[in-house]
């Protein structure tokens, strides 16, 4: 069969063109518009940017993130902490300012909170620094307000003085919450504080989503090819213990002439304040009384976000060399391992905490020849390098700036009793991921993190469902660069086809097809074809012609096969394809074959189903969703009454299975759900993201069907799976690479981004648009043109066991 001419590769100008729609649209039907004067008010009293001050950075990286999660469930205002005459021009007015040397500036704010009804929450930013010349002031100003207030402590120092502990508890007594960013500090607070442990909560310090890059790319762009690159980054000052890296380099360099030392930032501006900058040019002078002048480079200035995360990157070993032993926590040292990075630190506790189990290497404080044989020993075995930087990203995957975000907001609405009742917005619709997969060839099955592992090869299950989500997109959008990749996923399933109409599944990276396709149960693969296909002819007046064309040749030859199919999926997959199909091209044959088809799933449905099981098979396997939404499609076309109830008293028990009040919880594939245990303990983790995607499809179909309030309530229950309502509270979708990890396990989420939980995930997403094309089967004109052209007879019954499913 003739294939569609395509482009020899997917141009990049199309790669950055998938975002679409505002971020803001609100996901349970709430107005997006809400003003936000109109919304709950948390207030953040904080050192703030261009303050140039760790908790400041670190202050605006959570409000971004609060605000683009949940910016329709509360709006945030800001109280910018400053000192004495030191003003700043912010870039947004901050609805307050405290001078920290003021004593009368806190009891004025006080007042003014109070009186702010507006006001639900207080989120306090702490360091004992900004408010240690107004110590007093600061405890009464605490004891002034009347709102709930959550403490972020930065510093958690053990061993306290009378003065400190009294503080503290202090602090402690009056705040309504307490975050610390790492175990350690909350161990201290309930050792040395007496601080009640139900008070205290650990979020780690954020870190960022990054689109990960070539290592040797970067270098190239950056002129680092062919060396070694060490890094630190941060507000310099002499704490950071710089000049024992420097003591240590001669050796390494010895060994590894090509090393380089990156010193990435600013001298403190408290530092410059107090003595200029004689600590950097200190440290200019040991390099060069070392002779270390080709091999340290210093980067004096503030780095954009983008462009830290790429030296981040192409960093080789991370070097963090604090000399404080009772440093609390570092952003620096949390950012370099979410990049991958492969970290050597001293052994302050954060880093204690976390480097352990082969994710970074721990030297003492100020031992420069430790440190030398430990970054001589790293240079030397590039697969440990690799192991560690893997090990700590995936550590650290869950203190991203989303997943904090989610975990503050569940304490802003537990403490305000829910009155900040939690609302997720939509994500922004994007492709990116989507065409990052895709070849000429086809979409990239498997992808390892977030880039695709061509060798995995390619599947007609992913290209058919990337076919119908791009064809979502298309009809939503007209975006016209969704053609090309409609077109390549079209001849992607062309060429599977074999002469006989039925398809094979598996082709590797060469075109070639694999001996999987003898071992495997292939009818599911054959119905996900039908069903794409179905759905693009279904665009016939939109697309062009030869691509329709192509489409309904193609089904029409397979269509000639189907008839031999007894999977229960694949059977739903092909209704589908004809409910869609028939949306452009009536026949009755059309309607008999789905006919045939829904009649054997209700011979499944009788066979299986009793008092306390309404289901097609005794277990819940993968896609359950799909049975029910496929005899939901046949009564649609048919009106056979049969159909719609058993479509319902089905669906129904599903839903049953897998919502409660906390969100949805799809079947573990850790041993499916049985008949038998259907009432027991059931596994936790094994969620996978197109069993939620099924539901949602599901549910569209059944609310625009029978209209229940609960169902649309439900698609937004079961969409938040994927932004964070789930057993772990953390993301499944990856809104910095538009792709959607792979699986939600029981303590930890798989971090490959693969072919079918990133299309999955964009069906789900694009039916969350809220769009309500008028129904096939509220049409009235449509079912009295169905009255009098039903299908002639199609023969008994046909008698069906259900087989087992194999998942393709």
């Amino acid at each position: 069969m003739l294939l569609l001419p395509i482009a020899s590769s997917i141009a990049p100008a199309q790669i950055n063109g998938g975002a679409y729609l505002n971020a803001r649209t609100a996901l349970n039907g709430h107005d997006p518009a809400t003003p936000q004067h109109q919304l709950p008010q948390v207030l953040v009293i904080t050192s703030y940017p261009p303050r140039e001050c760790g908790i400041a950075t670190y202050s605006e990286d959570l409000i971004k993130a609060l605000q683009h999660k949940f910016g329709i469930t509360f709006s945030i205002s800001i109280c910018a902490l400053e000192e004495g005459k030191e003003k700043y021009a912010y870039k947004d007015r901050p609805a307050y300012t405290l001078d920290t040397e003021c004593s009368n500036a806190f009891v004025k704010l006080a007042f003014q909170i109070n009186r702010n009804p507006d006001v639900k929450l207080v989120l306090l930013q702490h360091e004992f620094g900004f408010f240690r010349n107004q110590v007093e002031a600061f405890e009464r100003f605490l004891e002034a307000l009347d709102k709930p207030v959550v403490t972020v402590f930065h510093t958690v120092l053990s061993d306290p003085d009378p003065k400190r502990l009294a503080n503290v508890r202090h602090i402690a007594e009056h705040s309504s919450s307490l975050i610390v960013m790492t175990t350690t500090s909350m161990q201290t607070l309930e050792r040395d504080y007496a601080v009640p442990a139900q008070k205290i909560n650990v979020i780690p310090h954020g870190t960022h989503l990054i689109n990960h890059q070539s290592k040797d790319t970067l270098k190239e762009k950056h002129g680092l090819q062919g060396r070694k690159v060490l890094s630190t980054f941060g507000l310099l000052s002499s704490g950071k213990g710089i000049a024992t890296t420097l003591d240590a380099l001669p050796a390494i360099v010895q060994e590894h002439p090509e090393t380089l030392f990156l010193i990435i930032g600013k001298t403190h501006p408290g530092v410059v304040k107090q003595e200029g900058e004689r600590y950097r040019e200190s440290l200019q002078q040991k390099v060069e009384h070392l002779g270390l002048q080709q091999n340290v480079r210093f980067v004096n200035r503030y780095l954009p976000l983008p462009e830290l995360l790429e030296y981040l990157q192409l960093t080789d070993i991370y070097l963090f060399t604090s000399t404080d032993p009772l440093q609390a926590v570092s952003g620096t040292f949390s950012y370099a391992l979410s990049c991958g990075c492969p970290v050597i630190s001293t052994p302050f506790p954060h880093a204690r905490e976390v480097l352990c189990e082969g994710t970074g290497v721990l030297v003492d404080f100020a031992n420069a020849p430790q440190l030398a044989a430990a970054v001589i020993d790293l240079l030397q075995n590039d697969q440990r390098r690799t192991n560690i930087g893997s090990n700590a990203l995936h550590r650290m995957a869950s203190a991203v700036w989303e997943n904090s975000a989610i975990a503050h907001a569940s304490l802003f609405s537990d403490l305000t009793d829910k009155g900040i009742s939690l609302r997720y917005a939509l994500p922004d619709i994007s492709l990116d991921h989507l065409r990052r997969m895709t070849t000429s060839r086809g979409m990239i099955q498997f992808s390892k993190l977030d880039r695709p592992d061509i060798g995995s090869g390619y599947t007609v299950d992913d290209n058919a469902r990337a076919m119908v989500a791009v064809c979502q997109h298309f009809e939503l959008t007209g975006d016209k660069d969704d053609i090309p990749l409609i077109r390549v996923y079209l001849n992607f399933i062309v060429y599977c086809q074999q002469e006989d109409g039925n398809f094979l599944n598996y082709v590797d990276e060469n075109g070639e097809f694999t001996p999987q396709n003898d071992a495997t149960n292939l009818e599911d693969a054959n119905g996900r074809a039908i069903w794409a296909l179905g759905h693009l002819c279904s665009m016939r007046a939109k697309v062009p012609q030869s691509i329709h064309v192509l489409a309904d040749n193609t089904i029409q030859l397979a269509l000639d096969k189907v008839s031999g199919i007894h999977s229960t999926r694949a059977m739903g997959f092909i209704i589908k394809g004809l409910y869609y199909r028939d949306l452009a091209i009536s026949s009755d044959s059309n309607l008999a074959l789905i006919a045939r088809l829904a009649d054997r799933l209700v011979q499944m449905y009788r066979h299986e189903a009793d008092d306390d099981w309404h289901w097609f098979e005794d277990y819940f396997t993968y896609a359950n969703g799909i049975l029910p939404e496929a005899l939901l499609c046949a009564f649609e076309m048919t009106g056979k009454e049969q159909y719609g109830e058993i479509a319902k008293a089905s669906f129904d028990f599903l839903l049953s299975k897998v919502f409660s009040p906390e969100g949805i919880r799809v079947v573990s594939n850790k041993g499916w759900m049985h008949r038998s245990d259907a009432s027991g303990v059931r596994p936790i983790g094994g969620e996978q993201p197109i069993d939620v995607a099924y539901t949602i499809l599901a549910l569209d179909r059944f609310h625009r069907v029978f209209r229940e309030p609960g169902h649309r309530k439900q698609m937004h229950a079961a969409f938040e799976w994927f932004l964070g309502r789930n057993h772990l509270h953390r993301i499944i979708y990856n809104p910095c690479t538009g792709g959607c990890y792979d699986g939600l396990e029981e303590y930890n989420v798989n971090l490959n981004q693969g072919a079918e939980s990133t299309v999955s995930y964009l069906m789900a997403r694009l039916v969350m648009e809220n769009r309500q094309p008028a129904h096939r089967f509220e049409s009235q004109t449509y079912q009295s043109r169905r009255r009098s052209a039903r299908p002639r007879s199609v023969g008994p019954v046909e008698s069906a066991r259900p087989r087992k499913y194999d998942h393709a």
